[in-house]
């Protein structure tokens, strides 16, 4: 609707059952092949992440956090029982989701490819290993392949300037990468 930020859209579709991820590879058909592919993350787990935190409301960032670990993203049916069971309204667990980028309501890929595109990484050539990475995945920053394999991201700074360019995969660090070498980092993650 005219007026709304693409996160308000998000949210007001997700309540109709659609993911901002959701609503817009519907078009496509895209987002009804993704959702079948999706299950529902044990309850018995996130019951387990709960009580080691002794259902504590002033526990929801990290309880979201271990969540996210395990399942890695968000999805509503997980935010709807945490909600209930720290008493805390979904609104609020909504807000936290959302705020911080750490957190994801769609689905992930089991690898998560994370490229800097800082200023230090940029003028070393970064642009050409996105390239290559997008390539090799056939996904764009932001969104995860169809086996679930990859997701791919880029953040502004990884702090790493003299290693540039660099590209971390699952948290470890690959550095001065060249597009030759990305096929076999990626390998790796098989």
């Amino acid at each position: 609707m005219k007026g709304d930020t693409p996160g308000a859209l998000g949210l007001r579709l997700w309540g109709r059952g659609m993911s901002p991820t959701y609503a817009r590879a519907d078009s496509s058909g895209l987002g009804e092949r993704r959702r079948s592919r999706q299950k529902a993350m044990n309850s018995d787990k996130i019951d387990q992440i709960i009580n080691t935190h002794q259902g504590q409301a002033s526990s929801l960032i990290q309880v979201l956090m271990e969540i996210q670990e395990v399942n890695h993203w968000l999805p509503r049916e997980v935010l709807e029982k945490v909600s209930e069971q720290l008493e805390v309204p979904l609104s609020r667990v909504l807000r936290i989701a959302t705020i911080y980028k750490t957190f994801s309501l769609t689905p992930k890929g089991r690898h998560e490819v994370h490229i800097c595109t800082g200023t230090a990484c940029k003028v070393r050539g970064a642009q050409r290993v996105l390239d290559k990475v997008q390539n090799l995945t056939g996904i764009k920053p932001g969104e995860t392949d169809m086996d679930d394999k990859f997701s791919l991201e880029t953040v502004n700074c990884q702090g790493c300037c003299t290693l540039g360019p660099m590209m971390q995969i699952d948290g470890k660090t690959h550095s001065r990468m060249s597009p030759a070498e990305i096929a076999d980092a990626l390998k790796k993650y098989e």
